[in-house]
């Protein structure tokens, strides 16, 4: 029985540009077959235990040969498996689509083509030209920038394309630059006729290149620009210092900049969306992921065996929020096992998990942290009232003991801990060493500590700017021996976010009264 082949456009580099439909497809996937430009996050979407084959292309650097990969499909497909072959761009422009296509139709295999936004209109897009602008550009082409200049001939109709398009769109076609603005002067366009050359666009790393048809080999080699990256020639240039959007430091001032993520890699992506937002560049590198309590669940199950019981219920993370209902619906419980207890959380992340299991938290203290909880719950736990912390098996102990102090009955249920995660250190003490990466965002104690055990020692972060979701991190900090650049004054992703914001632009602000930016 044959299975199912989904050649799918990814888009151009941005992971929020893939379809609904390409998604879909995804989440079915048994093999997933990509490419170079297929941005890592859109595999995700895949199965975990999906078969995972790279066949990307570079410039005179192919992982597989096109007849090779075409093939491949077809043979996956006649095991029966749902493939997905994953394209950068769109998968029928310049993308070889067609080819893999008739070879499936030619072995009687069952297809779907899933369209993808093209690097042709997108990448100017995002930087701010449009291909065409009434009383500017009423047409445009999209070319390859590949075809081979020492060939015998060429397929090229230069005499018509040169000037009977208003804008021309060359995909890869830098390596080829001397040649396709030689042949376009040739052909009738004009030396001073504004281009653009524009790298890893609709990325965080996009760099945009204005020139002229006549300058711009010289400019991009003097820059240095190197592929990806697609030239347009055309007046509609001219409009991109009106219309650039994307790379503006006003809107995304953390262009240019990486950000270390090391949030467990569960979390991460609430934060990289943030930053990225803001144009930073993300290196998601987990220095924790959440385990099962050293000894089990025991704890926690006893206090749900008993749950009726308690006065208060106190939360103090949304993964224990998360873990503890887990839990829950394992012994066939819900919300409304919780009888009599109030319930109150750390902070507004907190209370927004809780939300989704339909519980509204009584208590979110102002200062989001175990001091915080304390102080708003102080006249409101009486002596001898019961409580359960489902929290962290590593959390800080002051909450439960104060709590006693005032005469409760606390019981501690750990529903999860955090331990190193298995990370790349040589690499990534690398990538610190060569200034390739800007801050380092730590979102809990463990944070801290388990990345200063990956890349060996506090110095290791020298010239990187550190940035604190609280004071408690931020303290975990100054132990270890970093001093924090950035703490948060509200402690959650979006505080942590709004402060790094701050920063950044009081930092552009003296720049530019200095006259260094």
């Amino acid at each position: 029985m044959s299975g199912m082949v989904y050649l799918i456009g990814a888009g151009p580099g941005d992971p929020g540009l893939i379809s609904v439909k390409a998604c879909e497809c995804l989440r079915q996937a048994e093999v997933v077959v990509y490419d170079r430009l297929a941005d890592e996050r859109i595999l995700a979407h895949a199965p975990k235990d999906a078969e995972y084959i790279y066949v990307g292309k570079a410039a005179s650097n192919h992982a597989m040969k096109q007849e090779d990969i075409n093939q491949l499909l077809a043979d996956k497909a006649k095991e029966g498996k749902c493939v997905v072959r994953l394209k950068g761009g769109d998968p029928f422009v310049f993308g070889r689509g067609g080819e893999e296509a008739l070879l499936l139709e030619e072995n009687g295999l069952p297809f779907e083509i899933v369209p993808g936004i093209t690097s042709a209109v997108s990448v100017p897009a995002y930087a701010g030209i449009p291909v065409t602008h009434r009383g500017v550009a009423t047409s445009f082409a999209v070319i390859t920038g590949h075809e081979d200049p020492t060939k015998g001939g060429s397929n090229m109709r230069w005499d018509k394309l040169s000037t009977g398009v208003d804008t021309l769109v060359f995909l890869m076609g830098v390596g080829n630059l001397p040649h396709i603005t030689k042949k376009l002067m040739e052909n009738g366009r004009e030396a001073d006729t504004p281009a653009a050359v524009i790298r890893w666009g609709t990325k965080p790393e996009q760099e945009t290149l204005v020139t002229t048809v006549g300058s711009a080999a010289e400019d991009v080699e003097r820059a240095g620009l190197k592929p990806p990256a697609i030239f347009l020639v055309g007046d509609v240039v001219n409009l991109r210092e009106k219309l650039r959007w994307f790379d503006r430091r006003e809107t995304h001032p953390f262009l240019g900049k990486t950000v270390l993520v090391t949030r467990a890699r569960e979390q991460a992506s609430k934060l990289t969306a943030a930053l990225e937002r803001l144009g930073a560049r993300c290196l998601e590198v987990p220095s924790i992921r959440l385990a099962e309590p050293e000894d089990g669940f025991r704890a926690v199950d006893a206090a749900i065996s008993r749950i009726a019981e308690y006065d208060w219920v106190i939360f103090t993370s949304a993964n224990g929020v998360s873990r503890f209902f887990e839990r829950m619906e394992r012994e066939k419980k819900d919300a409304r096992a919780l009888g009599k207890a109030s319930i109150a959380a750390i902070g507004t992340a907190t209370a927004d998990a809780l939300k989704s299991h339909g519980i509204l938290a009584d208590v979110v203290p102002k200062e989001f942290r175990a001091e915080g909880v304390l102080e708003a719950l102080e006249d409101l736990v009486k002596k001898e009232h019961k409580v359960l912390i489902p929290r962290a098996q590593e959390a800080r102990e002051i909450l439960p003991e104060k709590l006693r102090e005032l005469g409760a009955v606390v019981d501690v249920a750990p529903v999860y801990r955090t331990e190193a995660a298995e990370t790349d250190g040589e690499a990534l003490r690398q990538k610190l060493a060569d200034g390739k990466i800007d801050y380092v965002t730590f979102t809990s104690s463990s944070t801290v500590t388990n990345l200063l055990r990956i890349v060996g020692t506090a110095e290791a972060l020298h010239g990187v700017k550190t940035a604190c979701i609280g004071p408690v991190t931020a303290e975990t900090c100054r132990k270890k021996g970093i001093e924090p650049d950035i703490v948060a004054e509200e402690y959650t992703i979006q505080g942590l976010v709004e402060a790094m914001r701050a920063s950044v632009k009081t930092s552009m602000k003296s720049s530019m009264e200095a006259g260094t930016c």
